[in-house]
């Protein structure tokens, strides 16, 4: 009697809180959340590639900033060395006419002297310029060193996306379109089962539907894709499922996972008071599994 009551509650309760809760659970396997999570083997191959793709991006375009700060600070460069240049012939003309003056008047010694010394002044000012800019240039080459993607990265990168299109060949072989609905029920049920063991869930689903089609074991078939659709933490999918298989079959093996499954689905999905529920139904009717220590933790007991 408390069992039938507590099919009764599990099939009018769900609905009522599916429609409030289910948008939260359907971002299982989206690449573009910031903390994705329910991936795929494949999905999380091709996260890794995005994630590195991106740090190769970020290093280009570090590169091209410090590319171009280079350009700007050799051209700075030019400036100066050029100014010098033009300095240092004007320095020989004036040289040059203060030695024609000393050699006409002697007396112009004081003057030849002190000119001298202005010259050499500023080309020691020009000298000293020239090196902080080659020390500021300097800089800028070894941030590029450090920062520079190398031919071993690139490689790298290359190996891991040829790796991927190996997976995904193999994953399109694998699942390739079969005439399923000619599959005897036997033979599909098998054929979902191993999908399932090696985590190809997307292709399972679509076996075990058919065997819900087929009507071959269907409240087994119910409660496996409620399985695949919790472990991509799909919840609110996972919890209609799990309901289903109840209602055709309650007295299945696997009764006191999928209790404890659908109990927190529904903690996930923001509907404590039934987990809280589905919980002490657990301890109260398999009191000796595994399930119901869970259970208890779950209740804080």
């Amino acid at each position: 009697m408390k069992h039938s009551n507590l099919v009764l509650l599990f099939t009018i309760s769900v609905p009522l809180f599916l429609s409030a809760a289910e948008p939260s659970a359907f971002g299982a396997g989206n690449l573009d959340n910031p903390e994705p999570y329910g991936l795929t083997s494949n999905e999380k191959v091709i996260l890794q590639n995005k994630n590195k793709l991106q740090n190769v991006v970020v290093k280009s375009n570090n590169q091209a900033n410090e590319v171009d700060s280079l350009r700007e600070r050799i051209d700075g460069l030019q400036s100066i060395i050029e100014n010098l240049s033009r300095k240092t012939h004007n320095n020989k003309v004036n040289l040059k006419n203060l030695e024609d003056k000393h050699s006409i008047n002697m007396q112009s010694t004081g003057e030849y002297e002190t000119r001298l010394s202005e010259v050499v002044q500023t080309n020691a000012i020009n000298v000293e310029k020239t090196k902080n800019v080659v020390f500021d240039l300097s800089l800028i080459i070894e941030s590029i060193k450090k920062d520079y993607v190398t031919k071993a990265e690139f490689n790298l990168l290359v190996d891991e996306v040829n790796k991927f299109k190996e997976l995904i060949v193999k994953e399109l072989e694998q699942n390739k379109p079969q005439d399923l609905a000619n599959v005897n029920g036997g033979d599909l049920y098998d054929q979902a089962k191993a999908n399932f063991d090696k985590k190809l869930y997307t292709q399972a689903i679509k076996e075990y539907e058919l065997l819900i089609v087929k009507n071959y074991k269907p409240a087994y078939a119910h409660y496996m894709i409620a399985e695949m659709y919790y472990q991509r933490k799909n919840y609110a999918n996972a919890i209609t499922y799990y309901k289903k298989s109840t209602s055709i079959y309650d007295k299945a093996s696997y009764m006191p996972n999928l209790m404890l499954h659908s109990a927190i689905s529904m903690d996930n999905t923001g509907d404590a008071n039934h987990a809280k529920v589905f919980y002490k139904a657990i301890i109260a009717k398999f009191p000796n599994s595994n399930e119901a220590k869970v259970a208890k933790k779950y209740l804080g007991l």
